[in-house]
């Protein structure tokens, strides 16, 4: 999790991930090739001038305002047509026996994407879609190859935060004061986490046990001192790792700035000059009323010494809201990342918010939960407003190797 302040968002790579021919999807059953899995959640289909790639993922949608079971959540499926015909119609079709249902209508984007949500099972059972573009612009009604959930329907990884306890896998992390992390006023600490209602509650909060006050020295120097904080900070490093695949987290973010929410991922042996692999911040939230809309994603990695960073703000954060009703601490939103040897592909609620090519780490990552309060935020709020809490349902992952 970045201690920077963001920069503006740079979305790298292509809209459309081109896949060789040996993984295109043909038929929805799982198939392999040379002993090699072959990814029947994707498919390619292509007639004259036209072209559909079609994706369903994991159950990765499902906004809210309460807690709800993972197993609710929807699949999200994506269909990249060309050419681009902003408002086109595309239709989701699932598979009967041996005739199709229209189940859904959508309309594709200015970058040629439809996206919208599905059920990624029926009775337990994994389902098969496909979408057909309609006919526009001169265009003929063109349908896709059909794509199959059945790689979605048992995450490798969850955790639904039940009962009153953190589960075995995780563990408190940040538990000292560190000025090179921008931290010299805050630190994990257990007090600072608890698990009720089905979630887990991370808190900043004042520290009861400090005697003095701090004072924020350095670049991040402000005047007056300032009451120590606690901050609720997890991972589950050494006990949980993957490599490749889709994380997701079900969050509610905490309200005010002065400390921000995350979703992360660290490399397995920890992120450090020297170390293999990349920092993924899956999402970033620095509080309600942010200039910016306080959302971001980043891609840290060190270069010899120096660390790099790719990422940012998310440009029109405020576009992946339900309505003008909706809130990132108001309700509970899904947000993940789709992580390949190739890129990263950032979404919220399933829809696409950013793509990252550069600095992708090909070592097993770790997923970390935080709301800390950094030195420059910490004068952004005013002691009387602490505690801030952020709340996470649930977690998980679909691991899916190279």
């Amino acid at each position: 999790m970045s201690p920077r302040s963001p920069h503006r968002l740079i979305a790298a790579g292509a809209l459309a991930l081109a896949l060789p021919c040996s993984l295109l999807a043909v038929s929805a059953p799982a198939a392999t090739a040379a002993g090699v899995d072959v990814p029947t959640n994707v498919s390619s289909t292509t007639k004259g001038i036209q072209r559909i790639r079609l994706e369903v993922l994991p159950a990765i949608v499902q906004q809210g305002g309460r807690v709800a079971s993972p197993d609710a959540a929807r699949a999200a499926v994506v269909a990249v047509v060309r050419p681009v015909r902003a408002g086109r119609k595309v239709q989701v079709q699932v598979r009967r026996d041996s005739w199709w249902e229209a189940v859904a209508l959508t309309r594709q984007d200015g970058r040629g994407r439809a996206q919208l949500a599905a059920p990624v099972s029926e009775d337990g059972q994994a389902l098969t879609y496909r979408v057909k573009a309609m006919a526009a612009g001169g265009l003929r009604a063109f349908k896709s190859r059909p794509v199959s959930t059945e790689r979605w329907l048992a995450p490798t990884w969850t955790d639904e935060f039940s009962g009153t306890h953190l589960g075995p896998e995780w563990n408190h992390r940040g538990l000292e004061h560190l000025s090179v992390s921008r931290r010299t006023c805050s630190k994990g600490d257990p007090r600072a986490v608890r698990v009720e209602g089905g979630a887990v509650r991370l808190s900043v909060i004042t520290d009861p046990d400090a005697t003095t006050r701090c004072r924020i020295r350095g670049r991040d120097a402000a005047p007056g001192r300032y009451a120590y904080r606690l901050s609720g900070h997890i991972g589950t490093q050494g006990s949980f790792s993957f490599k490749y695949g889709v994380a997701a987290a079900r969050v509610k973010f905490q309200r005010r700035r002065g400390q921000h929410g995350a979703f992360w991922m660290q490399p397995a042996d920890g992120m450090h000059p020297g170390a293999a692999g990349s920092e993924i911040d899956v999402a970033e939230y620095f509080g309600d009323h942010h200039p910016r809309g306080g959302l971001a994603t980043f891609v840290h990695r060190y270069v010899g010494m120096r660390r790099v960073s790719t990422g940012g703000w998310i440009p029109r954060s405020a576009s992946f809201l339900r309505s003008r009703h909706d809130g990132w601490s108001r309700n509970y939103h899904v947000f993940s990342v789709e992580w390949t040897p190739r890129q990263l592909v950032y979404r919220i609620d399933g829809k696409e918010t950013a793509r990252v090519a550069r600095g992708v780490s090909d070592v097993r990552q770790f997923p970390v939960l935080s709301l800390i309060a950094a030195d420059y935020e910490i004068p952004k709020i005013r002691e009387r407003q602490l505690p801030q809490h952020m709340y996470v349902d649930w977690v998980r992952v679909w691991e899916t190797g190279s």
